[in-house]
């Protein structure tokens, strides 16, 4: 095992960036890449940004992810969706690929559309993006009305107490909603409306295709209240809105939306809190004014997002997932006992954490419904400074395990003033929420009752930034570490937090003894943190009914064997579902899981043979192998974390080997 673990470590360190991080495709989502073309197609900017080879390697990227049926999914572990399909489809005719007989792939994809009820069936998202390039009549679409963000911020549905990622994106959405905005009708464009409908495009009723939704994409079907309200707001709010003098209203509600994009990029530096954002922010500031110095500023951001590999040039999910990952990596090389051989790794992935910690709050920021960002860690290097509450979480974990080590093996430990504004910041998400939880990126800040309003069909929970068993683990692991280090420092607040966020996650604990995961794949995901969370509130197997239930659900699920494996499916119907082979990934995490637990003390065996199957799965170069990607946004998108594969393998072999020492 020794000479495994070596292997590994040698081989991962070998992988690092310059700056200390860990790069990687974060990628699987195939709606982004075509909104970012459909961007660069409406403010005519394709050649300002994109190279021939760029063009060369996205359309190979987007030929190499069809389906065999002929479309595309929404992410690439999906079925075929009208979503994936339409858009993909265009985006490959935006880049110059021509519709003819020859073109086999384009053929198949629109065959795909039209037998599927055609482009009048796509969701909303779908609609949106196709209404921008020209090829949807925004008549067809649901209102996004500008005016919501004119009401009282009191109100439960004000969007500024929506989940971050739900109102950073319906924000521009409602802005181009407001200007009915379409990009230039070329000749292209004309014939996408010829390719993607079974009748003529002044021929089809969008009122009716309105409300139409392929069932290949109707995930979360609207409920009847949510009906209502749909057709309220586009019989009578709507038309109203653009009467005079509600006209007036109107005005003020654009130039609102306009000042909260403006805000935004300049405070993310032009990345914005994700790439669909970004986009729509950046058509935003062309409608504005066209070739603006704020919409110059948007264009070498792209490059941000795009990556290249052996299947094409795809875009990432985010602009990075940096600061996650690096402090999960050094967690992992920590497990291991073997840091006097990887320090000038973990030397370099220190000083990265260190110099990607937030250090300021965001000016005026409550009047555009940000929260505190001073001490907070982003997902990625900290550039767009967009909090992440369980990144703020693990990377102070990991900075205060490095604190813990020889300075001279890895360099100086954090400041004591930063970590002091790291556990502010960590705190103010957990009181904020009342109950010793944390949500993934602010707080929950509306009632889950407002969820009717959610227009997509596609994705669910949107509306609320809910608390997560798995990010509350993170903050009780973060907390008690550092109340090793400063026992003393707000210590009433912190006991409470510890204890509170304990009692969420034993409730939180479903019949079977597992949890539900809602950001990575799935109930191995989170019954491994949960357990490390409740472990180190002081439960053990001994003491904690849901440490045994936990431990029983996983050696159910182990495989013969001896490894697991969980379908991404799991996320979709709340359901184990078993893939019938190991996976590395999932076999860590139940691995760790079941040693954190104590069950290597009451039986090894199971752990012995987990150690066993990640031992055989190692490639001859000291990885893991790449195999289904884990990554999981929402309940809803799948993508892959580039370095999951590698680093949750070294954490588990690493601390089953310092196990066996110990003994």
């Amino acid at each position: 095992m020794l000479i495994v673990l070596r292997r590994a470590l040698s081989q991962y360190s070998s992988l690092q960036g310059p700056d200390g991080h860990w790069p990687g495709g974060y990628s699987g989502i195939l709606f982004i890449l075509p909104l970012m073309i459909f961007a660069l197609h409406v403010t005519q900017s394709m050649n300002d940004v994109l190279s021939k080879e760029h063009i060369r390697e996205i359309c190979r990227y987007i030929y190499n992810i069809q389906n065999e049926d002929g479309g595309w999914g929404t992410h690439t572990l999906g079925s075929s969706s009208m979503f994936g399909t339409c858009i993909n489809y265009a985006t490959l005719r935006l880049l110059g690929e021509v519709f003819d007989r020859e073109n086999v792939a384009l053929s198949r994809g629109r065959a795909w559309i039209l037998s599927h009820g055609s482009a009048t069936a796509a969701p909303q998202w779908a609609k949106i993006y196709l209404s921008v390039i020209g090829a949807y009549d925004w008549s067809g679409n649901n209102a996004i009305i500008p005016e919501l963000w004119m009401i009282p911020h009191f109100l439960p549905i004000h969007p500024g107490r929506f989940w971050c990622f739900c109102r950073m994106v319906y924000m521009p959405m409602a802005y181009i909603y407001g200007k009915k905005f379409v990009g230039p009708i070329t000749s292209t464009i004309l014939e996408i409306r010829k390719e993607i409908y079974n009748i003529p495009y002044n021929e089809i009723n969008w009122s009716k295709a309105r409300n139409s939704c392929a069932k290949e994409d109707l995930i979360y079907p609207p409920s009847w209240l949510q009906s209502i309200a749909l057709a309220y707001l586009n019989k009578i709010v709507e038309p109203v809105s653009n009467c005079w003098p509600m006209t007036k209203l109107r005005e003020r509600a654009m130039n609102n939306l306009m000042e909260h994009i403006h805000y935004e990029d300049e405070n993310s530096n032009y990345v914005g809190l994700c790439p669909i954002n970004k986009a729509l922010n950046m058509i935003c500031c062309w409608i504005e004014k066209p070739n603006s110095e704020e919409f110059r500023h948007h264009l070498p951001r792209i490059h941000d997002f795009l990556w290249l590999s052996e299947d094409g040039m795809k875009a990432k999910v985010y602009v990075g997932c940096h600061s996650w990952e690096t402090a999960l990596i050094v967690q992992a090389f920590c497990a291991t006992g073997l840091t006097e051989e990887c320090c000038s790794t973990l030397q370099k992935a220190h000083e990265f954490l260190k110099n990607a910690q937030v250090t300021k709050n965001l000016p005026d920021y409550k009047s555009y419904y940000r929260e505190r960002t001073k001490g907070s860690w982003t997902l990625t290097n900290g550039e767009n400074l967009w909090p992440i509450a369980d990144t703020l979480a693990e990377s102070l974990k990991a900075v205060l395990l490095l604190s813990k080590i020889n300075p001279e093996l890895v360099g100086d430990p954090i400041k004591e003033e930063r970590m002091y504004d790291a556990i502010d910041c960590l705190l103010s998400y957990a009181i904020w929420n009342k109950d010793g939880t944390l949500s993934s990126a602010e707080c929950k800040r509306t009632t889950s009752l407002v969820e009717f309003i959610n227009p997509s069909e596609s994705f669910r929970n949107i509306i609320v930034d809910y608390p997560y068993p798995e990010c509350t683990s993170s903050l009780i692991q973060a907390l008690i570490l550092f109340k090793t280090i400063c026992p003393m420092y707000r210590q009433e607040k912190i006991d409470k937090i510890i204890k509170d966020g304990a009692s969420f996650i034993e409730k939180t604990q479903q019949k079977d003894g597992s949890w539900y995961g809602s950001w990575a794949v799935c109930f191995t995901y989170a019954t491994f943190f949960a357990v490390k969370g409740l472990v180190a509130a002081g439960r053990t197997y001994q003491n904690s009914l849901s440490i045994r239930k936990a431990c029983n659900f996983l050696l159910l699920k182990q495989l013969t064997t001896g490894g697991w494996g969980e379908n991404y499916l799991s996320c979709q119907i709340e359901e184990y579902v078993d893939s019938g082979k190991p996976h590395a990934v999932n076999t860590a995490m139940a691995m760790l899981a079941l040693i954190y637990a104590g069950q290597i003390e009451i039986d090894p065996t199971p752990v012995y043979r987990a150690a066993k199957e990640l031992i055989n799965m190692q490639m001859e170069n000291g990885e893991f192998p790449q195999q289904e990607i884990v990554g999981n946004f929402n309940s809803s998108l799948f993508f892959n974390y580039p370095n999951y594969r590698n680093l949750f393998p070294i954490w588990a072999l690493g601390e089953f080997r310092r196990r066996l020492l110990a003994k």
